[in-house]
């Protein structure tokens, strides 16, 4: 197949040596022309992936009609603050029916909701088929060669086994789900989390806090997932638990790094300074805390963090408040379905 990746951050690189590693000519389309010189120089992600060479099928480009309009399969991986105006843009020169997948896991504030990826994706490009690569995929460890397992939701049964077969390794496994907007929002969620367990681990507060930490952040996930009519079964497979351990325990994870950098005392925008790559929690965060209120929905770590990025409330206190709160059910799925 000929294949275009659109944005040549860590995942997106990845994605296009996967693709061009099991013979697939892919263009991988970035806007930085300085990073597009050393890529075309190098063959090599400097700023992202170090060390990593593109494989010899992958084409690095700055024209997006060249990447888009002979593509078959298009892989999307840019922030959510540039989704849609790239989408809109690649519309334009996408073929009718083709494939175009959202491996971006965040929202998009549009008035007092939100849009995910996969809502932009029927908005802005409704000629082509969509779909939705969500899970446990920190970039380098994949890039390292190390074995990961990914969910490629979509209602087009042949877009899944497609995905599956040009993606997949035996490194690299692909599972299927219909459950577009479940996946989706997993993926979308779990960044959330993810900086409260990176300030977490900057205090030091224990292994059974830690865990008690990613059990309700589980639970709140599930709760929200059921509320938005989302299976919150689906949070029990990859792109839900797998994807919120591997995000709030790694070290190597962009939110979880923030979340220490906050809690060691810079501010937030000091810490997204020092990160230097985009932490997608921050926004997603001010959009689900607004929404949550909308629908009256109890999400206490959501509310506490924030507090704390936004209203300057103080990291321990608030951890004092959590400790306090009604205790409620410790499995929430079939009440939270019940409920809706």
């Amino acid at each position: 197949m000929k294949i275009a990746v659109l944005g040549a951050g860590a995942f997106g690189t990845v994605i296009a040596n996967l693709v061009a590693h099991n013979g697939h000519p892919t263009h991988l389309w970035l806007r930085d022309k300085t990073q597009l010189k050393t890529l075309l120089e190098t063959r090599e992600s400097s700023r992202y992936l170090p060390n990593l060479k593109l494989e010899r099928l992958v084409t690095p480009t700055g024209d997006l009609q060249t990447a888009v309009s002979t593509a078959e399969l298009i892989f999307v991986t840019v922030p959510s603050a540039s989704f849609r105006e790239v989408t809109r843009q690649a519309a334009t020169y996408a073929q009718d029916g083709s494939y175009v997948i959202s491996c971006t896991k965040g929202v998009e504030q549009v008035g007092l909701d939100f849009r995910l990826m996969s809502q932009i994706l029927e908005e802005e490009i409704s000629h082509c088929e969509i779909g939705v690569i969500s899970g446990p995929n920190l970039a380098i460890e994949i890039a390292q060669g190390q074995i990961a397992g990914t969910v490629i939701a979509s209602k087009n049964n042949t877009l899944i086994r497609v995905i599956q077969e040009c993606m997949q390794s035996n490194r690299f496994r692909i599972y299927g789900s219909n459950d577009v907007f479940g996946v989706e929002l997993g993926g979308a969620l779990k960044n959330i989390y993810a900086i409260i367990c990176g300030m977490a681990d900057a205090l030091q507060i224990g292994q059974n806090s830690l865990s008690m930490i990613i059990t309700r952040s589980l639970a709140e996930m599930s709760r929200f997932a059921a509320k938005m009519n989302a299976n919150p079964a689906t949070f029990l497979g990859l792109a839900g638990v797998g994807d919120l351990m591997a995000t709030c325990t790694s070290p190597d994870s962009r939110n979880f790094k923030l979340g220490h950098a906050i809690a060691s005392g810079l501010t937030v925008d000091e810490a997204m300074s020092k990160l230097g790559k985009l932490a997608e929690g921050v926004n997603t965060l001010s959009v689900i805390y607004q929404k949550t209120k909308d629908l009256g929905l109890s999400m206490p770590l959501v509310e506490a963090l924030y507090h704390v990025l936004f209203n300057g409330a103080d990291i321990s206190r608030k951890i004092v408040e959590l400790m306090t709160s009604a205790q409620d059910v410790d499995v929430e799925f079939s009440v939270a379905v019940e409920d809706n």
